[in-house]
């Protein structure tokens, strides 16, 4: 069986309060990278390679996007060549997503559903909260 995973971007949030007091720009907002809605479908099969590629080219439907957003400089490559992942969420998703197309149970007990999980990306000024589900394919 072949399987395939779905990341939805459910929502962003934004902590203003500790952006001033601890952000170099003190006015960064929310995560550029993402918006709402945004949703990616990977791959892993003998044709495609999803994972190893950061999800390059697995956006299939765009979200609204914020307005007013600034660009701070550690976000500047997001949506490079297809590419939708930022390191920071990369790195706090991309476990959930390995194992998933491994056919794994993502979270076992912890979610009502073994093939869904609900994350956030690291940046505690603005996460990014993502929905990761399990497709399985005949």
């Amino acid at each position: 069986m072949e399987h395939r995973v779905k990341v939805t971007v459910l929502d962003k949030k934004l902590f203003p309060e500790l952006q001033q007091q601890y952000c170099a720009n003190p006015t960064s907002g929310k995560c550029p990278c993402y918006n709402v809605g945004d949703e990616f479908i990977f791959y892993r099969n003998d044709e495609r390679d999803d994972y190893w590629h950061m999800g390059e080219g697995t956006l299939v439907k765009s979200g609204k996007a914020d307005e007013g957003v600034l660009e701070s400089p550690g976000t500047k490559h997001c949506g490079e060549k297809g590419v939708p992942f930022c390191s920071e969420a990369w790195d706090a998703i991309s476990r959930y997503i390995y194992s998933a197309l491994q056919g794994g149970a993502i979270m076992h007990g912890w979610m009502n559903d073994d093939k869904v999980m609900i994350s956030c990306c690291n940046d505690g000024t603005r996460p990014v909260i993502f929905k990761i589900e399990r497709i399985d394919v005949e």
